[in-house]
């Protein structure tokens, strides 16, 4: 995959000026590909691994200069890789405005110190209640991997690819927040914090009254104390200046919002294709020829597929219907959820879509299997 990024990049940079824009998404879809599987990797290997060395600190009552050195890095690879998550999904996303590296660094330092308390609050009390400990983790992993089934998520084509899908990010969410889901996710987060403090505490609370005195003094137990509240409070200010001050969309706080969606569809123009579709396109939208050269606006203009943040709607422009051009008709219904069309579409379907796009001067159009009449996409952004 590598690789692959790193040939679809050159390509985007030695092509004729025509075909960059088509090797440049190709790429950003392939680097958003490999974050993802780098975040699961670090969650799955470095975060329990953290757990374990840390504890054995804690037992130890003493650091040897190698392996903090190697717990610093896994804490630090923990929070950049969700940082560089984030930013990247944003980037491989015309309908997402960036992130700068600014609030990419305020989100490592969000992410660096919520996960370190959570994962010394785990450490001090693994190092006294070890078989309460992993009855714990097993019980969290399960609530929070049912609740992120109750939430619908829609990354997989299978019903079972997509369980599997959430017990695996179940993993991640023992450590810190991770949004699966789209739309407002200020409540699922405020929930999600609000019980991560509780456990945090209980955690922290209960190695307090039972840790060895022989080892530590109250004193420098105390200090740990202190160490997983600060590192917490650290992490939850961060995170309040990432969304109140750097937030692509503006301060998410705010009443007045700088984000692309409107709360209500606007009426449709006569003689839009609009009509075509029975439901809101759920795919990217395609970028028109004034917009593949840069025209302004680009970035700031507003998508009534993802409902994020309130807006005024633009004055939508009247334009003939296309029909002609080649149909893909696609013998699936469409999916609801619509942040991973680049997943979830088949890289076989992908590189027709791309041949078409390439071949044909007008856009392909999609066809989904729905209970009615065919369910037509007039407009589709064939770079996924």
């Amino acid at each position: 995959r590598y690789l692959r990024t790193l040939y679809l990049g050159l390509q985007s940079r030695w092509q004729a000026e025509h075909r960059r824009r088509h090797f440049y998404w190709r790429m950003m879809f392939e680097s958003a590909d490999i974050s993802m599987l780098r975040l699961l990797e670090a969650f799955l290997k470095s975060a329990p691994q953290l757990v374990l060395q840390l504890s054995i600190m804690v037992q130890q009552n003493s650091i040897e200069p190698l392996q903090g050195l190697s717990a610093s890095a896994s804490l630090v690879s923990l929070a950049w890789m969700i940082a560089s998550y984030q930013k990247v999904l944003r980037d491989s996303r015309e309908d997402k405005m960036p992130m700068s590296y600014k609030g990419a660094v305020v989100q490592i330092l969000w992410h660096l110190f919520t996960i370190a308390a959570r994962a010394i609050a785990f450490a001090l009390f693994a190092s006294v209640f070890q078989l309460y400990f992993g009855i714990f983790i097993v019980t969290h992993w399960c609530i929070m991997t049912f609740w992120i089934i109750q939430g619908e998520t829609d990354f997989c084509m299978s019903k079972w690819e997509e369980i599997i899908y959430n017990m695996v990010v179940g993993i991640i969410y023992i450590f810190c927040w991770f949004n699966v889901k789209e739309g407002r996710s200020r409540y699922r987060m405020c929930i999600y914090y609000i019980i991560t403090l509780s456990e945090n505490a209980a955690l922290t609370i209960l190695w307090f009254l039972y840790y060895d005195r022989q080892t530590y003094s109250d004193f420098n137990a105390l200090i740990l104390v202190c160490v997983v509240s600060s590192s917490f409070a650290l992490g939850i200010f961060f995170m309040f200046i990432y969304y109140c001050l750097l937030h692509p969309n503006g301060p998410i706080f705010s009443h007045r919002s700088v984000g692309c969606i409107f709360r209500q569809q606007p009426p449709p123009v006569p003689g839009s294709p609009v009509e075509a579709v029975t439901s809101p396109p759920r795919s990217l939208p395609r970028t028109t020829g004034g917009e593949r050269d840069g025209a302004p606006g680009e970035r700031d203009s507003c998508v009534p597929v993802f409902q994020v943040r309130p807006c005024a709607p633009p004055a939508p422009a009247a334009r003939a219907p296309r029909t002609e051009g080649p149909v893909i008709r696609i013998d699936l219904p469409r999916k609801k959820y619509p942040a991973w069309d680049a997943h979830f579409i088949d890289r076989r379907l992908r590189k027709t879509i791309l041949a078409l796009e390439y071949a044909s001067p007008t856009t392909p159009r999609l066809q989904y299997r729905t209970p009615g009449a065919p369910q037509e996409v007039l407009e589709y952004e064939t770079t996924v």
